[in-house]
């Protein structure tokens, strides 16, 4: 994380980026990919696309990009893009 987190130019920021290896926050959120496709191509254990705002520990706005036959949402993910969270950081503003 640290690695991306460089070559997205945020080290040291205010945007903390984080791992889930064992997919137990990816659960816990309820956010585990559950459609069959994934699993049929040997995809096992996916998260859907999702963004959190989180202002002291607490989750302000969650944020997820999935269709019905997009079940990641790599055809849409603007809502889990960074102008769609800084909008939302706008609108609670």
């Amino acid at each position: 994380m640290k690695a991306w987190s460089e070559d997205q130019k945020v080290l040291g920021s205010m945007i903390t980026f984080m791992g889930d290896p064992a997919g137990d926050l990816t659960a816990a959120l309820d956010m585990a990919m559950t459609h069959p496709g994934p699993p049929s191509v040997g995809i096992i254990g996916r998260s859907k696309r999702f963004a959190l705002i989180i202002d002291d520990g607490v989750v302000t706005n969650v944020a997820v990009s999935e269709g019905e036959d997009d079940p990641a949402g790599d055809a849409d993910p603007s809502a889990t893009l960074a102008e769609a969270m800084l909008g939302a950081l706008k609108a609670a503003a």
